[in-house]
């Protein structure tokens, strides 16, 4: 069948499960299965494609009834009833209106094999016994009876939204996605946009009178070619989630190599840029998908190597990963093996590429590290170890206690002298009540103290002087450094390796408080500078002001050096510095370019903020040279082009209104040629004709001039398209064979009579000069959320394809191969005067042919009048109905 070649078909099966409690099979009639026809759009051939399989059913010796179709006076889909049972609509009368919905008890009744019921988001007359009709096919599928319906991907209810966004209409009738998704199959019937217009402009879809509407509003290529891929993508996501459900219920957890997919991960490291690039050759070689994966620890603080891990490096990861077209995440866990191998089995990952790790070899013996583990316990998964630059560091942390506080180190170390002291002092005067135990406890405890106040170095220096002072004074034989017991030696140790824990913990405690709160600053600091470029109307100016604010700064400078001289292109605070050298603090963004800070000497952690401030600030400074030297080439350009149009066009189109003038006065005034009476009016008619045309060629030179000098000044108030058009309709020569068809009814827009009337006038004339072809030139009006359109269809040759939004520019004449009078400056004239109303106006191509001019203006907010005054405007005249010219 036709419609079988006109689609491409995706099919979605799943298993239906037995509602939990329900009989054993045999017992009880079995469950009816639903199979959806599902379409982007209405026209698409959805139902037809359901009747199509009804025959196909009924000849293979199914019985199939028709519970419900919806032909919308479609023919051909009206003809495939022919050969069907139909069941006969139920009939509700609601408001005085009778309205007809499927008999769902007749169905039962006459219990087919299979049911057709089409639109399945259908909401039922009120009085029905269920809101909506997807809630009748379960009843039917209930009752063991199979049903074919479709549903338009617009009326999914978790997409309903997203169609909102895209068509600006909002649906009514939705159906969860659930009962889609639980059909048995789920078939895409699929046409092209283009296609589907064709189709809708041969009044397949919509009846004559809703075309034009159609074409222009929601059937639009782009909303047409938006829907089409949501359809495709929830068709295909349908496919994975029925795939890793069935993994699911049968438990499978190896990877099915149905697509490949390349895990990379990284660690926010230097080597972290490596690895992405070296797993997208990867993944471009076997045609999978890649993602990057980051494995944030369960305390919050990001990175699990030998060194802390910075945000701005995970962020590089990220823009490097969007770049080469990868999908980035992060899951949290503290077994980083675990983590990875989970999300890797999950995603259903084919290939796993990581980095040789940074471990030096000391701590390589004792742990072989997370590549090696992962290796052992991939399984199925293709692991890629990449060797790097920083692959087998040596240990980069010191021993020192250098994340704690200065004021906490130099406590710890007074209180490693004094705590010792103490416990001495209080071991000699209550020798005879303690005993030696009492005494070690004193001496851990002092040492612990120190530890968790001043760090390793303290608490090593408690532990060792502890250790000594314990000997010398309460350990056989007194008063020696001479140790004879082996407990005693062992507890000198317990001493040091008890000290250097605590203070290892510590000491990391701090080390990750201060990471996570900076970390929290910089991020901060950071999204506000980025926030200020992309937002603020003078970004660098305020981008200084930030940085001098946020670091207690007296001034903040960018300086730019040209001709070799230092110059401040941006600055905020007073006394800002005239070269780098002048600057407390200098951060150079280019060799040419450098962000001097006066006010303080800052940190040099404060360093890696500043780099990125002043790399936004070399940002903002180029956005705002970029944009100023576009606005001046367009300008360039602009009159450029306006002044070779003019010259060429012009010159022409003046000389000839001239040329007939001068011939008609000067056969007029010959007093050899003797002239009857018709050939004087001719030639009077001739020169009114050419100075009217000489007029109208002034008035759009002077109006184009005024547009482009932004001198209209519009009087907006309601008026009726039927009044305006009326008006162009006797401004316009050759309107006899226009076809209008304006109701009077529509409501009024917001916009000034006169200029209005100029607008219509010009695309109607333009119509009629360039579009005259088989059938005459039509005018229709409708109203579309909000907006009234006045649409100028003609059937003329169009405009070549791609060219419709250059039929606006002045001075073009379909491509400037036309030899009609006239400079082009019509339907630029008709595009300033209607963007100066708030209005707008394009070009479309008329189905078979032609082109449609669409005015838009938005409807007035007060009742229009019954009367509206007559306005004064004339042909040649566009400020004589209050426009003010500025």
């Amino acid at each position: 069948m036709k419609v079988v070649r006109a689609r491409h078909t995706g099919i979605v099966e799943t298993a239906q499960p037995v509602p939990e409690g329900a009989a054993e099979p045999g017992t009880r009639r079995r469950r009816g299965e639903l199979r959806i026809y599902l379409g982007a759009a209405p026209g698409v051939g959805k139902t037809y494609a359901m009747l199509g399989e009804a025959h196909r059913r009924r000849e293979r010796g199914t019985d199939v009834v028709v519970g419900l179709v919806e032909t919308h006076g479609r023919r051909r889909t009206a003809e495939l009833l022919d050969g069907l049972e139909v069941v006969p609509r139920r009939r509700v009368v609601h408001r005085g209106h009778e309205l007809t919905e499927l008999d769902t008890d007749a169905v039962l009744a006459r219990a087919p094999e299979v049911a057709v019921v089409d639109e399945l988001a259908h909401t039922n007359a009120p009085g029905s016994r269920h809101p909506k009709r997807w809630q009748d096919v379960e009843e039917l599928l209930n009752a063991g009876i199979d049903v074919l319906s479709t549903v338009n991907v617009q009326h999914l209810q978790g997409l309903n939204d997203v169609v909102e966004r895209i068509t600006g209409v909002t649906q009514r009738e939705t159906i969860p996605d659930e009962v889609v998704r639980r059909a048995e199959q789920v078939e895409l019937v699929d046409i092209t946009p283009e296609a589907l217009r064709r189709r809708l402009a041969h009044g397949n879809v919509y009846p004559a009178d809703r075309i034009d509407a159609a074409l222009s509003n929601y059937f639009r290529p782009g909303n047409l070619t938006a829907l089409r891929e949501l359809a495709l993508r929830w068709v295909a996501d349908q496919v994975d989630v029925a795939l890793q459900r069935y993994r699911a219920e049968q438990r499978i957890t190896d990877t099915w190599e149905a697509r490949e997919r390349v895990v990379v991960a990284v660690t926010g490291g230097p080597e972290s840029e490596t690895l992405i690039r070296r797993g997208r050759r990867i993944a471009a070689r076997a045609g999978a998908d890649l993602l990057v994966l980051h494995v944030l620890r369960g305390d919050g603080l990001a990175g699990h190597g030998p060194l802390p891990i910075e945000p701005t490096s995970l962020a590089g990861c990220r823009r490097v990963a969007e770049e080469i077209g990868a999908t980035f995440h992060t899951v949290v866990g503290d077994d980083v093996r675990s983590a990875l191998l989970d999300f890797a089995r999950g995603v259903n990952a084919t290939q796993l590429v990581l980095g040789t790790s940074r471990r030096s070899r000391i701590a390589r013996f004792f742990d072989e590290g997370i590549g090696a583990a992962v290796v052992h316990e991939s399984g199925p998964i293709d692991v890629h170890m990449v060797t790097h630059d920083e692959a087998g560091g040596r240990l980069r942390r010191k021993l020192g206690g250098s994340s704690l506080a200065a004021s906490r180190r130099w406590l710890g170390w007074v209180l490693a002298v004094l705590l010792p002291a103490l416990a001495t002092a209080l071991g000699v005067a209550l020798r005879a009540e303690l005993d030696l135990s009492t005494h070690v406890v004193d001496y851990f405890l002092a040492g612990v103290i120190v530890a968790l106040v001043g760090g390793l170095g303290p608490a090593l220096l408690a532990a060792v002087l502890s250790g000594l002072l314990l000997n010398f004074f309460f350990t056989e034989p007194y008063h020696t450094l001479t140790v004879y017991a082996q407990s005693n030696v062992v507890t000198l140790v317990a001493m040091v390796v008890v000290a250097v824990l605590v203070a290892l913990v510590v000491d990391r405690a701090a080390r990750r408080a201060g990471q996570a709160a900076r970390a929290r600053t910089e991020a901060a600091l950071l999204a506000s500078y980025a926030r200020t470029v992309l937002t603020h109307p003078r970004p660098l100016e305020r981008l200084l002001e930030k940085v001098r604010e946020n670091f207690g700064l007296g001034s903040v400078a960018l300086l730019e050096r040209r001709e070799g001289r230092w110059h401040r292109v941006a600055q905020s605070g007073a006394d800002p510095c005239a070269g780098p050298g002048e600057a407390d603090m200098d951060v150079p963004v280019t060799e040419d370019v450098h962000l001097a800070l006066r006010g303080r000497t800052l940190r040099a952690a404060d360093r890696r903020v500043l780099e990125a401030a002043a790399g936004q600030a070399l940002l903002a400074l180029r956005q705002q040279r970029m944009a100023a030297a576009t606005a001046r080439a367009e300008r360039k350009a602009e009159a450029t082009e306006l002044r070779t149009a003019l010259l060429s066009a012009v010159g022409h189109d003046l000389r000839t209104p001239l040329t007939s003038i001068k011939a008609a006065v000067g056969s007029l005034r010959a007093g050899d040629i003797e002239l009857s009476e018709a050939d004087t009016a001719e030639l009077l008619a001739t020169v009114e004709e050419s100075a009217d045309r000489l007029a109208g060629l002034v008035n759009n030179l002077l109006d184009s001039s005024r547009l482009a000098t932004g001198a209209v000044r519009p009087h907006l108030r309601p008026v009726g398209f039927d009044e305006v058009v009326a008006r162009a309709l006797a401004e316009v020569d050759g309107t006899e064979s226009v076809r209008v068809d304006v109701d009077d009814r529509l409501p009024a827009v917001l916009a000034d009579p006169g200029l209005l009337e100029r607008v219509v006038a010009n695309v109607l004339d333009n119509a009629l000069r360039h579009g005259r072809g088989a059938r005459p030139v039509a005018m229709r009006a409708s109203v579309h959320s909000g907006w009234v359109e006045l649409r100028v269809v003609d059937h003329g040759r169009g405009l070549p394809k791609g060219t419709a939004d250059s039929a606006f520019a002045p001075f073009q004449r379909l491509g400037d191969r036309s030899a009609a009078p006239g400079v082009g400056l019509g339907l630029s004239v008709a595009k300033g005067f209607t963007e100066a109303m708030g209005g707008g106006i394009r070009a479309e191509d008329t189905p078979g042919g032609g082109l449609t001019v669409v005015i838009s203006l938005p409807v007035a907010p007060t009742v229009r009048p019954s009367a509206t005054p007559t306005a004064t405007s004339t042909a040649t005249s566009t400020t004589q109905t209050g426009e003010q010219l500025a």
